[in-house]
């Protein structure tokens, strides 16, 4: 899995990496990778995508 930073994380302090693949994403806090990941099957991120552009 490779995560990628978010473009919209500001600084040192609020921090998330995202992995994305054709069924699915994982989430984690840049500062804490050691503490898991939260995974969303395809359409659960599809559904987050559009509500947080809407």
């Amino acid at each position: 899995m490779s995560f990628r930073k978010s473009s919209y994380s500001s600084g040192a302090h609020n921090c998330v990496e995202v992995a994305s693949w054709e069924t699915g994403a994982a989430v984690r806090d840049t500062q804490n990778r050691d503490q898991g990941t939260l995974t969303f099957d395809s359409a659960e991120w599809h559904a987050f995508l559009g509500s947080a552009k809407g």
